[in-house]
């Protein structure tokens, strides 16, 4: 199978198995980068926040990137529409048998059971971010001290913003993401 079309694979199971919204696609987002390296983890943290702070969902901003990076402008509008194509499916096969199992016990349960699956898988996804973002493995094994596995200008100002967010709570993200940028641009991250 070529890259292009697995590629498209990947896309399609994840639109299809990622339920609860675009962060649910971040453990599938997170294999693939294991899998086929097409992109690394400090990617994935990087294409987070850029799709954070771009309108649309997160999941389809973030195909629409890794397509378009793989392949172009054709990559980029196959791997969204691969994503997109298994919602677009089961709305539709849904929409049809919603009447007959609306109070369905086994239908309620089911998504009873999904709901905690959802958060689980991403947290995992968000840990691991979280840990590529503040902290640096490589420098921490090569030199052996411990003060070297954190990036330090990172976790402090992780910290000072979460302080400010808590603090403000009232404060528009917009403002976050703009400190955040300007204080990425002026101490070199």
């Amino acid at each position: 199978m070529t890259t292009f079309f697995l590629m498209c694979w990947e896309f399609f199971k994840t639109g299809l198995f990622a339920v609860g919204g675009g962060l649910a696609t971040l453990p599938f987002l997170k294999q693939m980068s294991e899998t086929y390296g097409w992109f690394t983890v400090q990617d994935l943290s990087t294409m987070i926040a850029v799709s954070e702070s771009t309108p649309g969902p997160i999941g389809i901003n973030m195909a629409t990137y890794i397509g378009n990076r793989m392949f172009g402008f054709v990559g980029g509008l196959a791997a969204t529409l691969s994503l997109v194509a298994p919602s677009i499916i089961v709305v539709c096969i849904i929409a049809r048998m919603l009447e007959a199992f609306r109070d369905s016990k086994v239908v309620k349960g089911i998504f009873a059971g999904l709901r905690p699956a959802v958060v689980g898988f991403i947290m995992a996804a968000a840990f691991s971010i979280y840990v590529s973002a503040l902290t640096q493995v490589d420098a921490y094994q090569a030199s052996g001290q411990i003060l070297d596995l954190f990036r330090w200008k990172a976790v402090a100002l992780f910290a000072a913003l979460l302080a400010l967010y808590k603090w403000k709570s009232k404060l528009h993200p917009i403002v976050i993401i703009v400190i955040a940028a300007v204080c990425g641009i002026v101490f070199a991250f």
